[in-house]
């Protein structure tokens, strides 16, 4: 290099290796104290990653300096040190407070003497990534409450049944009360078995009688206890039930499994090859938490229990949760992991571009929405992760180590490529919630981590009477006011404007669920494909089909970015498109009127505009709200009757039907047939032709009626798709 450097002395332990140069890089201070570099110990070799590549994965250009050997022997320590890691894979690690500097062997077009870059990462997290990386494994950390189970004391049904039972005393709407008896029902029966299995350590299942099972809990490391829970399985229905302490009956808990958990349990760690390392991040008691998870895993099989306490992390309730926090010793990187929860906005915002967001779980509310998804909500969540470790494998393989290995020591630290991240291929998948027939935002149906810490701990004296009677009024206010918030926070979002007819700004992440939605209900297939990006600077380019039509193209830096604003433009397109298709039929959008002459609203437009009719060919073939009668009147067929009357209810008010018998130059008649078409505000909906002219007519007025049925049916597939959507009833 043609700058002088800073001389240094290189040490491994206490032993002097020789003497280096040291040139900072970026305006970097001098790294190394007393101009020494003292090598504490050597990285373990990698069975195929570069250090280089590990170290630009988990702390990116995070080059300090470059060192240079001066003139070594080929016998020189310093020179053996750089050979063993640059064959080996392996780096020479300087700790410095919680930094560790790791000198990376470069090869070098130039100089003739050892050369390294030195990098730096927080202490113990490089050991950790690169068993990780050689595995081609990664991190998955799982919510409990409402993503993985549903558990319940005897105190939380009572609660959840009152407050159910409030609601159904004060609900007009019938199909409401129906579903809200349902989701009643449902907690009782599910009540009753778990007082069965409290008083009497069994429980009637279909008639059948079944018992406790012992199951002895693997001890914790540092503990001595043996503890042995009374634990009943119903395997078929995803049932458990379980005592935190054996010992004290009312600390006994009904828990409902989400179905398909065998199958992305399995997926994880397949035949002994793990894929994925796992966490749990609660907001649950730690017993609770600890309890639920060994139901969920009862072999070990995920989370061997030396490492339950420090992979099972308990975050105060109320308190946001964070990659950070799950990984504070160091395991694993944030860029690393994904998370699996059914709320977003626990997380902090920088981890929530990693978070593959779940429907909530709702056995009571909504049972049947996990059996009536194509692919049940676990398993979509199994083919999430197995595309996120896919995508981050394949550009950690064919993309970053093929570019490191082309760097030397002479390059650029900007010449260093994009490391990748699992955000970059956490798209979201279409998980088809299907609510049952209770339109109001569920009850909370599991302990949130203060409620499950309150009743499972001691309980209180019996004898304070009124202190119970307060924590039940404040338990059940809880609920009441949890509702009040959903319903307000859905009230306030919307897709399209209702006067105008143009797209207001949702969050990003909702335009690909909205879309999705759309799609499921309108029987169309949703597809996010990636293409070949045309520009330098964007380097991901993704396009969105709609049942094989192309409605939308995104570009950004990253897949996740490039989707998203793919989505948003099919959508803007598809407003965009139902708007001009719509027009034509209501009228102007912008036209002033008369307020009391508005109907309701339909998700896009108001369904009444006054129209302005066109102008017809024949007078007596103009067919308006007054004249639909004598139009029947003067055909001799019953059916042209029914047809056109039907053709009318589906019309606005003030609109008026044409019925021309000119045939266009493209149709060709024989000789004796006659021609009808139907129009609407200047469009054809319907075409006849026939051996008379009242045969060809009932022919057009019949299409015209299947067109004007299945437009309205569109239009209300999309505007309930999107209403849905903003009620905020969709999660992603």
């Amino acid at each position: 290099m043609s700058r002088s450097g800073i001389n240094s002395t290189v040490y491994h332990g206490e032993v002097c290796l020789g003497d280096a140069e040291v040139f900072p890089t970026n305006n970097h201070a001098f790294p190394f104290p007393s101009n020494e570099i003292r090598i504490s110990h050597l990285s373990p070799p990698s069975e195929r990653c570069p250090p280089l590549s590990i170290l630009q994965t988990i702390s990116p250009f995070s080059v300090r300096c470059k060192v240079q050997a001066k003139s070594v022997t080929e016998e020189s320590l310093l020179r053996r040190l750089y050979l063993s890691c640059f064959q080996e894979y392996k780096s020479a690690v300087v700790v410095v407070g919680k930094e560790e500097l790791h000198l990376v062997a470069m090869p070098s077009k130039v100089e003739k003497v050892p050369c390294f870059w030195c990098c730096a990462v927080q202490a113990g997290l490089y050991a950790s990534c690169l068993g990780m990386l050689n595995l081609r494994c990664l991190a998955i950390v799982f919510d409990l409450d409402e993503t993985l189970i549903v558990a319940n004391t005897m105190k939380s049904f009572e609660d959840r049944i009152e407050a159910l039972s409030r609601r159904i005393d004060v609900e007009d709407d019938p199909v409401r009360v129906s579903g809200m008896s349902a989701e009643l029902k449902r907690y009782i029966e599910d009540k009753d078995l778990l007082k069965q299995y409290i008083e009497n350590d069994a429980v009637s299942d279909n008639g059948k009688l079944v018992g406790v099972q012992n199951e002895e809990v693997p001890g914790l490391p540092g503990s001595q206890e043996r503890i042995v829970r009374p634990v009943i399985r119903l395997q078929e229905r995803n049932i458990v039930l379980t005592r935190i302490n054996p010992e004290i009956r009312d600390t006994s808990v009904f828990v409902r499994l989400r179905p398909a958990w065998e199958d992305l349990r399995s997926y994880l760690n397949a035949k002994g090859r793990k894929r994925f390392e796992v966490y749990v991040c609660t907001m649950a008691e730690r017993d609770y938490a600890l309890e639920m998870w060994r139901l969920l895993d009862p072999e070990a099989y995920l989370i061997g229990s030396r490492q339950l306490l420090d992979r099972v992390v308990c975050v105060k309730s109320g308190s946001r949760k964070s990659l950070q926090h799950v990984f504070q010793d160091a395991v694993c990187h944030p860029k690393m992991a994904m998370v699996i929860d059914d709320r977003l906005q626990v997380w902090d915002d920088k981890d929530q571009p990693r978070v593959h967001v779940v429907p909530a779980f709702t056995p009571y509310y909504a049972p049947q929405a996990e059996m009536a998804n194509t692919v049940p909500v676990l398993c979509v969540a199994r083919n999430v992760a197995c595309n996120v470790r896919g995508g981050f494998f394949k550009e950690f393989d064919e993309s970053l180590l093929r570019k490191i290995f082309e760097l030397c020591y002479e390059n650029d630290i900007l010449d260093l490529p994009y490391a990748p991240d699992v955000s970059d291929y956490l798209m979201s998948e279409d998980t088809n919630v299907v609510p049952n027939s209770n339109k109001d935002v569920p009850i909370s149906e599991s302990m949130n981590g203060s409620e499950a810490e309150r009743r499972l701990s001691p309980p209180v004296h019996l004898g304070d009477e009124q202190q119970m009677q307060h924590q039940a009024q404040t338990s059940l206010s809880s609920l009441d006011d949890e509702l009040s918030v959903n319903r307000a926070s859905a009230n306030n979002r919307s897709c399209l404007d209702s006067e105008t007819g143009q797209m207001t700004l949702l969050p990003s992440s909702l335009f690909i669920g909205v879309l999705q939605e759309i799609g499921r209900r309108c029987d169309c297939k949703v597809e996010f494909r990636s293409v070949i990006g045309s520009s330098k600077d964007l380097h991901f380019s993704v396009e969105v089909l709609f049942s094989t039509e192309k409605i939308g193209i995104g570009m950004g830096r990253t897949r996740k970015e490039a989707q998203l604003q793919a989505a948003e433009n099919a959508l803007r397109n598809l407003a965009s498109n139902y708007v001009s298709f719509i027009a034509p039929n209501s009228g102007s959008t912008n036209r002033e009127s008369d307020n009391s002459s508005l109907g309701t609203e339909n998700g896009f437009l108001r369904d009444i505009i006054n129209p302005v009719p066109d102008e017809p060919s024949r007078k007596d073939d103009l067919v308006g709200a007054s004249t639909s009668e004598q139009m029947a009147q003067s055909n001799d067929s019953g059916g042209f009757s029914s047809v056109l009357s039907s053709i009318r209810e589906l019309c606005l008010e003030g609109q008026n039907i044409v019925f021309r018998d000119q045939a266009p130059a493209s149709v060709t008649l024989n000789k004796g047939e006659h021609y009808f078409q139907v129009e609407l505000a200047g469009q054809i909906l319907g075409k006849g032709v026939g051996l008379s002219r009242e045969e060809a007519k009932l022919q057009a007025a019949e299409e015209a009626l299947r067109t004007l049925k299945a437009t309205h049916s569109s239009q209300r597939q999309i505007s309930n798709s999107l209403r849905f959507s903003a009620r905020g009833n969709l999660v992603f």
